[in-house]
């Protein structure tokens, strides 16, 4: 299992998993939206793409965007994004993405990963918790909705 900083050559590939992971969370396939969506990630250099390489096949990726903490006057970096194939779960793909973006955040000289998962997205919280991930109790986070 390679996994590797993914860019616009992977950009085929990436979209796919990128279409499956937002089907998991109940959104509606849209394999041409979803293409154009990352192709301007990479163009724009908003957000970092980890893939999972196994036998030339991309099997899970995750996604970073940069942030900042105005209080620490640090760099932050969202795990916005965390997927692997319904076929290769169980087998320590997402942990093996999820310590190379720690890696890439500590050397990038973050003071934290931040992430959210859905509630009942018991599966990921255990991972989460088991790299040490706590629930943030001292904050509330809102969103405004906007369309």
């Amino acid at each position: 299992m390679e996994i590797f900083l993914a860019n616009i050559n992977h950009l085929e590939s990436v979209s796919v998993l990128f279409d499956r992971y937002r089907i998991f969370y109940n959104q509606t396939s849209n394999l041409k939206a979803a293409k154009e969506f990352l192709k301007e990630r990479f163009n724009n250099n908003d957000s970092l793409v980890f893939a999972a390489n196994e036998n030339g096949k991309l099997v899970g990726f995750t996604q970073l965007y940069p942030s900042f903490s105005s209080v620490s006057m640090k760099r932050v970096w969202i795990l916005n994004d965390l997927y692997v194939e319904e076929s290769h779960r169980g087998r320590g793909i997402a942990k093996l993405l999820m310590s190379v973006a720690e890696e890439y955040a500590k050397e990038s000289g973050a003071i934290r990963i931040t992430l959210s998962t859905q509630t009942s997205n018991i599966t990921a919280q255990k991972l989460y918790e088991t790299r040490g991930y706590v629930k943030n109790e001292e904050f509330y986070h809102y969103t405004l909705r906007l369309q």
